[in-house]
């Protein structure tokens, strides 16, 4: 019998994704989190401890992420009904910058189309 070549830390962290998605849409009423959206999740090999990546749109980033810790229990509790695991991990958030990044990073890249395209005007004239 050969052996499975998808961990199961990562199905885990894949189920997780997408329940935590869900709990956080249907069942979390806090204000503090708004518009939060799980961009990933990372679970350790011994399914002992789980890293959860959201970032927000709209809000406080140390609003959302008190709210998210505040609910931290009801969503462990929520995902030991929903997942088949022995035990839940723990569970952490981190907040994920990446989209904010990634949008900085377009905007730069904008503003020097632009300034070639200046550039190029400029010498175009002479």
């Amino acid at each position: 019998m050969s052996k499975p070549t998808y961990k199961r830390s990562a199905r885990v962290s894949d189920q997780m994704r997408n329940e935590v998605a869900d709990i956080l849409m249907r069942k979390i009423k806090d204000p503090r989190i708004g518009f939060v959206t799980v961009t990933g999740v990372e679970v350790s090999d011994d399914l002992k401890n789980a890293k959860i990546f959201v970032s927000s749109y709209g809000g406080s980033r140390e609003e959302t992420l008190k709210g998210l810790k505040s609910a931290s229990a009801f969503i462990r509790a929520e995902l030991g009904r929903r997942m088949r695991l022995r035990s839940i991990p723990e569970i952490l958030f981190r907040y994920d910058d990446t989209v904010q990044r990634g949008a900085h990073i377009m905007d730069l890249l904008h503003q020097l189309e632009g300034e070639k395209e200046k550039q190029d005007k400029g010498g175009e004239d002479e």
